[in-house]
């Protein structure tokens, strides 16, 4: 049985996951709309990963004798200054998005809540992936700059690394 404390907070993760998979899906839309079709495709990609960490955590709630709510959701910024401010924002958002993991982490501990504590371990893993990818795609897009045909070929790069994913 989940503790009010530890409930709380994990609806108002699943908020938080919700409105990431928004928050993509609107940049996908956006760089959908400037012809970036490779970073569409990883955007949409994410969006779907997060949407499945949303229900990750419901089927969880509920599994532990918890009320999942599905929350009401603000809509996302929908345009944005370039392709780099895209993967800054991500950044931006994924630390947040981290310090609400290790928030319920904490929260765990101080309640000897270890079965949610377990099963918040696979988030820690997934938020240090998702800050390095993005990191990692920052620094790239750093060096390019705003030199279309090296934005056009790490575009297909982000294709690449989708389809990569979509195959593992």
């Amino acid at each position: 049985m989940l503790k009010s404390i530890i409930e709380e907070k994990l609806q108002a993760q699943i908020k938080k996951e919700a409105s990431s998979s928004q928050l993509y899906l609107s940049m996908a839309s956006w760089a959908d709309m400037k012809g970036f079709s490779g970073a569409a495709e990883f955007l949409y990609h994410h969006s779907d990963e997060e949407r499945e960490h949303m229900l990750k955590l419901i089927r969880f709630v509920n599994e532990r004798g918890g009320h999942a709510e599905i929350p009401a959701l603000s809509s996302p910024q929908k345009d944005f200054d370039s392709f780099q401010s895209v993967f800054k924002s991500i950044l931006d958002h994924e630390r947040k998005v981290t310090e609400s993991i290790n928030d319920i982490i904490t929260a765990c501990l101080k309640e000897n809540d270890h079965s949610t504590n377990n099963f918040m371990q696979w988030y820690i893993s997934e938020q240090m992936e998702e800050e390095q990818l993005a990191n990692s795609i920052l620094d790239k897009l750093k060096m390019i700059g705003d030199n279309m045909p090296s934005l056009y070929l790490f575009d297909k790069e982000l294709s690449e690394l989708t389809k990569n994913a979509h195959q593992a």
